[in-house]
Formats: C-alpha cells, sequence, structure tokens
C-alpha cells in the first residue's frame, strides 16, 4: 500500500490544472447567524463534471504511462467518480468502463454516457460491486482507478484543500462528508502538512454511519447495503482511506435523513446554488452540533451537485 505524500498532491496540482476549475468560496450571513460560526462553502459542485471527483480521477488518467493507453481505465461507481472519470478519459481520448448500481441516480448514468463511459449495471451492494467489477476488469484488461482506496486518487483530491486554504485564511476547522473517504483522506494529507493546526471532521448519515462506528471502534466496520438519500455516501473505507482517518480526524459527526433534506434544501434556498444531498451532510451536522463550531471559522466542502432535478428529495412529501 503507497501511502501519498505531500509532493504527490503537489504534482497532481501541476497535473491536472489544465483540466479543472479552481472553484470559488461562497458565504452566506444567515446560515453563519444560525449556526454561531463563520462559514466558508468550497464549491465543487461547480467543478468540471460537477463534482470534487474529477481531481482524482484526472490525476489519475493523466498520470498513466504510455503502454497503458489502449486498453483505457476502469471502475466501479454510484456516480460522481464514474462520470469524473469518465470525463478524464474523453479528454486524453481513452476508453473509460464503469460498473455503477443500477439504482444510480438517472441524471449521473446519462452524464457518464455523456462523456463516452461504457456502464455494466451491478445491483445496490458492495458485495455485487465488486463482483461484476472483476469480470469487467478481466475482460477489458483496463487499468483499475478505484473511486477512493487509491494514492493516486487521494493526491488528486488533495488539491481542493490545498485551493481552500489559499482562498480562506486563518480556518479552525474543515469539514467534509465521507463514505469512502477519498477527499477526506485527501484533506488529511494536504493539511496535517501545510496547516496542522486545522481540525478535520468528516459528516456521515446516520443511516450509513459505518466511518462513525469504525472511528470509535478502531477498526473498519463495513456495512454492505446502507440505505440514505445521500446516495454518494454508501461505501465503506477501505485500508488506505482508513490510515488517513484514523490518523488525522477530529471526530466523525452523524445526521439524519430529515437533517440531510432540511439541509440541502436551505442552501438551496438562501444560497441559491444547485447541490445533492451528500454535500449537504457537512451543514446538517454543524447545525446539529453548534457548540463543536461556535465562534469558529469553518470551511465545509460541497462535494458535488449532480442531482436528479426531477426526483429532489423534498418533493415527495413525506418526512424520512
Amino acid at each position: 500500500m503507497y501511502i501519498p505524500t505531500l509532493d504527490d498532491m503537489t504534482a497532481a496540482r501541476k497535473r491536472i490544472a489544465p483540466y479543472i476549475h479552481r472553484t470559488p468560496v461562497l458565504t452566506s450571513s444567515y446560515l453563519n447567524d444560525l449556526t454561531g460560526a463563520e462559514l466558508f462553502f468550497k464549491c465543487e459542485n461547480f467543478q468540471k463534471a460537477g463534482a470534487f471527483k474529477v481531481r482524482g480521477a484526472c490525476n489519475a488518467v493523466f498520470g498513466l504511462p504510455e503502454n497503458k493507453l489502449e486498453r483505457g481505465v476502469a471502475t466501479h461507481s454510484s456516480g460522481n467518480h464514474a462520470l469524473s472519470l469518465s470525463y478524464a478519459a474523453g479528454r486524453r481520448g481513452i476508453p473509460c468502463h464503469v460498473v455503477m448500481p443500477r439504482t444510480a441516480p438517472q441524471a449521473k448514468k446519462d452524464a457518464v454516457r455523456g462523456y463516452g463511459g461504457i456502464i455494466t449495471e451491478c445491483e445496490p451492494s458492495t458485495s455485487s460491486r465488486e463482483e461484476v467489477f472483476a469480470k469487467v476488469e478481466a475482460e477489458t484488461g483496463a487499468d483499475f482507478v478505484h473511486p477512493y482506496n487509491d494514492s493516486r486518487v487521494i493526491a488528486g483530491q488533495g488539491t481542493c484543500s490545498a485551493e481552500l486554504i489559499e482562498q480562506v485564511e486563518g480556518l479552525d476547522a474543515v469539514i467534509a462528508p465521507i463514505g469512502g473517504g477519498g477527499m477526506i483522506s485527501g484533506t488529511c494529507l494536504t493539511l496535517s502538512s501545510l496547516a496542522p493546526e486545522v481540525k478535520i471532521y468528516a459528516a456521515e448519515p446516520e443511516q450509513a454511519d459505518d466511518a462513525a462506528r469504525s472511528f470509535r471502534a478502531g477498526h473498519i466496520i463495513a456495512d454492505d447495503a446502507p440505505e440514505t438519500v445521500a446516495d454518494g455516501l454508501k461505501v465503506p473505507l477501505k485500508e488506505l482511506t482508513w490510515h488517513f482517518v484514523s490518523n488525522h480526524v477530529t471526530d466523525i459527526l452523524t445526521a439524519s435523513e430529515q437533517e440531510i433534506i432540511d439541509a440541502m434544501k436551505m442552501i438551496w434556498k438562501r444560497m441559491k446554488i444547485v447541490m445533492e444531498p451528500s454535500s449537504a451532510v457537512p451543514l446538517a451536522t454543524i447545525l446539529k452540533n453548534k457548540q463543536v463550531f461556535a465562534g469558529k471559522r469553518v470551511g465545509l466542502i460541497i462535494t458535488g451537485g449532480n442531482v436528479d432535478l426531477d426526483a429532489l428529495p423534498w418533493m415527495t412529501g413525506e418526512k424520512r
């Protein structure tokens, strides 16, 4: 297991610069007043392909040696990594094979195909995803770019917080959603070296809280098929991301389904930005744990904006 370093992140930043956006940081006086903290939203929903994952995907794809290009790349993903890898592969002119749960949002499937990705569907469980992917990988011989348990991906994700600490001085904390842990690992990689005084928090749905339980138990606990509106946060930690989480994260906070939906709606209403349920989990946990963040300058990473506009979570009229 190769653990990426700050040098890897710095190299990734140069490598991917032509293919990504330096995303803006937005603020809301309403949300500052509501939480008692100064919140700085790093808007990766405005990123190429609509999500932070394009950073890691581009680093992996544009770092491939010439002798691996012909067979292309392959991955399994519920959406954002799939479409980000498809985007990166398309820019380099190589094939991209993607295994996606059949229940993945249609908007994300459409985006993958729009970028030229080739989709094979699986059942919505980690075991099915890995079983189907093994067949695709064997048939194609493509280079496996794991959605998060990949040093190239983590180094790429680390470029997000490198930008953030340049854009906002004096942060006390940074909080991001956690599923498999790619973004949090990249955040840990960068901040532990460049801003070790900044505390790192992870935010997770109560109904998919395996990372929080792992954090408290001191070892990885993996759920196979959790159900949550935050579809990007259903996957478990792996060995590489666990290294960063267990060594650098201050705490993992959780929020209920309704708290996530309410936070998502609040950001849409007050900040006028399109973001997906997974991206709302950090604000939901801050609202739930105001005492932790009161009086602090807090960076929140809005991880993506690839949401199905015809199936927004508050459209059902149901309380979860």
